[in-house]
């Protein structure tokens, strides 16, 4: 296996590792808005796409068992807004609203049609009280025609000193919102 290869199936292992992490959380929902128009160009300088992942997404997050990515463990749908400049907003249908806050994040293009992107949401109690932030990372491709995404998700849940508690792993399929 090449460098590159080894250093996108890490990549892919990470963020699956995190998705799965937020859905065994229960209530847990991710929300991701993307959006990119036209055909992709490069400007020369990394992490400066400006054709691809910019834009809003809806998307459809599954939690897989780490061990057996083929075993489903919950589905939920998701939208996710990637800005330009880098930072990313998710909401998702997964989690009740007084459960967690909206996802705060930054994404960058790593080559080709390929991103990465790291979000945060904070998690309370039925009670009110933060209990734990969730962390997703994810390694995204994005289809040729820029209209498609698939991706696999890292999911940590840190306790509120900033330990992980909680790892777990998961895929998203996102179209562009039109």
């Amino acid at each position: 296996m090449s460098l590159g290869k080894s250093k996108r199936f890490a990549a892919l292992s990470w963020t699956a590792a995190l998705v799965l992490a937020g859905m065994l959380v229960p209530g847990f929902g991710l929300t991701t808005m993307a959006q990119s128009v036209g055909a992709e160009s490069h400007n020369g300088l990394e992490g400066t796409w400006s054709v691809g992942l910019e834009g809003t997404w809806n998307a459809q997050l599954t939690v897989t068992d780490c061990n057996n990515p083929n075993t489903v463990l919950r589905t939920f749908p998701a939208k996710f807004s990637y800005a330009k400049g880098g930072t990313l907003t998710v909401t998702t249908a997964g989690q009740l609203p007084s459960l967690s806050t909206a996802g705060l994040g930054i994404w960058n293009h790593m080559y080709g049609r390929t991103y990465s992107a790291v979000s945060e949401a904070f998690l309370f109690s039925s009670a009110g009280a933060w209990t734990s932030t969730q962390r997703l990372s994810r390694l995204i491709v994005v289809s040729r025609d820029a209209k498609r995404y698939t991706d696999t998700v890292a999911v940590e849940i840190l306790d509120t000193n900033g330990k992980v508690i909680v790892t777990g792993c998961g895929m998203t399929v996102a179209s562009r919102l039109e």
